[in-house]
């Protein structure tokens, strides 16, 4: 059995991450992946928006780890020329109700660390997206857009520059703590044991039915695993907006919004669709509540302009109707497994997020 020092399980965006970050630390790492490749799931899955860190719960690790991410992901895109844009956002209310809601989200925002949402009158807003249909709106200057796959070949590339290893077609299986490490059955075409000293798992939408296969973790730690699946429709005619726009949030989400590619292609969604299995087809008949949703804030909206884009599945740990969940980073120190961490409901803002919640791994692996 082959002893390796740091094993990352997933090489998704913030599996990537914290493989660059251990192995610039000086630590060997191993990456496996079941996919064939980086980023195959929920990391090229999602809207490519880098968050402010508008609407988390004040102190939490979402909120902190957004905001945090954001500026050294803006940071790291500036340094090595990676496609983004810091094009900004309108989140628009659409009638008074709406509009009243605007200052508690600009408060929210403002006890998160992000002081700069500005309140605009509806001619304001106009002045900015003439396409608009708006009674006020809330403007986000550091919202932006990146090139999630762009990102994520540069993890993968600073992480293999400092000696860290990939291995793909490779699912870990099962596990057993032991007194030097963590010993993992990997499956793949040539199967093979292997003794961590630290076990970093970042399996995403499979992380907590990892922790229950191994042995020594406590059940009782594991959260639930549901998914929330998010369809996308992309417009086929011309966009006529330059910022991202965003509805005023609806209970279970922030609702049909628009994003664009840095290409200038819109895109809207994500809908919330709780499903049993993973399967990422969409559903063309979806569409009809996205116009009623769409129209809200752009009236003008063709009929037959949607397509059906793609869709993403969100890593919940929680089920419909509960509160909302916070990341999860599960050290020794939590569950009392040495050289063992599991990061659990990393979903969106986690490409944002992304790099902070790679250094805080960091810190949780240096203190095992």
């Amino acid at each position: 059995m082959e002893d390796i020092d740091c094993v990352v399980v997933g090489a998704g965006v913030v599996g990537l991450a914290v493989a660059r970050a251990l192995a610039l630390a000086g630590r060997e790492v191993l990456v496996l992946d079941a996919a064939e490749g980086i980023g195959t799931e929920t990391s090229s899955r999602n809207s490519e928006v880098i968050h402010a860190g508008i609407y988390y719960p004040a102190g939490s690790l979402m909120a902190r780890s957004c905001v945090e991410g954001k500026r050294l992901l803006y940071a790291y895109c500036r340094e090595r020329g990676l496609p983004h844009a810091n094009c900004g956002k309108l989140i628009v209310a659409t009638d008074e109700a709406e509009a009243g809601k605007l200052l508690s989200i600009q408060a929210r925002a403002a006890a998160n660390g992000v002081p700069d949402l500005r309140l605009l009158t509806r001619a304001e807003a106009l002045a900015m997206e003439p396409a608009l249909a708006c009674t006020a709106a809330l403007h986000s200057p550091s919202t932006g857009i990146i090139d999630s796959h762009a990102y994520m070949l540069s993890l993968q590339g600073d992480a293999e520059n400092a000696g860290a290893t990939f291995v793909f077609h490779s699912p870990v299986l099962s596990g057993q703590a032991s007194g030097d490490g963590i010993e993992i059955e990997v499956g793949g075409a040539e199967p093979m044991r292997l003794r961590a000293r630290t076990l970093v798992n970042s399996a995403g939408l499979h992380a907590p039915r990892l922790a229950r296969a191994i042995e020594g973790m406590p059940a009782g730690l594991v959260p639930g695993s549901f998914y929330a699946k998010g369809n996308y429709f992309t417009l086929t005619g011309r966009n006529p907006f330059s910022r991202l726009i965003y509805p005023v949030p609806v209970p279970g989400g922030l609702g049909t919004h628009l994003t664009i590619d840095l290409g200038g292609q819109a895109r809207f969604g994500p809908d919330v669709e709780w499903v049993e299995e993973i399967a990422y087809e969409v559903d063309p008949e979806r569409a009809r509540g996205f116009y009623a949703a769409i129209r809200r804030y752009w009236p003008d909206l063709k009929d037959g302009a949607l397509a059906p884009g793609y869709s993403g599945i969100r890593p919940k740990t929680v089920p419909p109707g509960a509160p909302a969940q916070d990341f999860v980073i599960q050290g020794p120190a939590e569950h009392g497994v040495p050289g063992l961490v599991h990061l659990f409901g990393i979903e969106s803002p986690g490409l944002t997020a992304s790099l902070a919640l790679a250094e805080r791994v960091r810190e949780v692996v240096g203190r095992s």
